[in-house]
């Protein structure tokens, strides 16, 4: 069971150890460029999920049906359409930043940042999260043999806890607390991990698009 919990919080737990460097970083080399840490964020998420790949059962097999592949790209959509107006001063962790800005001096996007950028955002994050949250912790907050939880199962409770702690792990902490309950409610109705991934990834695919098509970078 130990081993079970590990392989679907390592990805996520190496993600956020980079994020605090990421923030130490400006007071330990002044010269370095912070933004090139996302690259590596997502690129050691990404060598861990594929070389623990086999222990995810739940991401053997597709099995979304058209309906359910539907269902989560809408409430991707939604979740997206909600992300970008719930962003007012008390739905806010403290002051907003200038977020992950990929211009230079003179304005001009660096494409390759931006590339990087939504392809974590979009390919990485929802497995890496999805994983934890709602694979893992979702079920374990209900039972502590959670691979043996069928996610049909799960209590309005174990949802909400895992939702708000979803929720305080982001900047726009309501908006968070409801695409937590989004994504967990789709873990629900459709018993398949990969519907709260696609929801994800659309929820980021979308945010990326939007924010570089606005240049409104504390979104990122």
């Amino acid at each position: 069971m130990r081993s079970s919990i590990f392989v679907r919080s390592l990805p996520f737990g190496l993600y956020i150890a980079l994020l605090v460097l990421e923030g130490l970083l400006p007071d330990w080399a002044p010269g370095f460029d912070v933004r090139w840490l996302y690259p590596l964020k997502a690129g050691l998420a990404a060598l861990a999920l594929v070389v623990l790949w086999h222990h995810y059962t739940e991401l053997k097999s597709w099995g979304l049906s058209r309906g359910h592949l539907m269902l989560s790209l809408v409430v991707g959509v939604a979740v997206l359409a909600l992300w970008v107006n719930l962003d007012t001063g008390w739905m806010l962790m403290g002051e907003a930043g200038v977020g992950y800005n990929p211009t230079d001096a003179d304005g001009r996007i660096d494409w390759l940042l931006v590339a990087f950028r939504i392809a974590g955002a979009a390919l990485v994050v929802p497995i890496m999260e999805e994983l934890f949250w709602r694979s893992f912790l979702q079920r374990w907050v209900q039972q502590a043999d959670f691979l043996a939880l069928d996610p049909a199962a799960f209590t309005f409770k174990a949802l909400l806890i895992t939702s708000a702690l979803f929720a305080v792990a982001h900047l726009q902490w309501f908006a968070g607390l409801l695409a937590g309950l989004a994504y967990g409610w789709l873990y629900i109705r459709t018993r398949n991990l990969w519907s709260p991934i696609v929801a994800h990834s659309a929820t980021n695919g979308g945010l990326g698009a939007y924010v570089v098509a606005t240049g409104h970078w504390s979104f990122w």
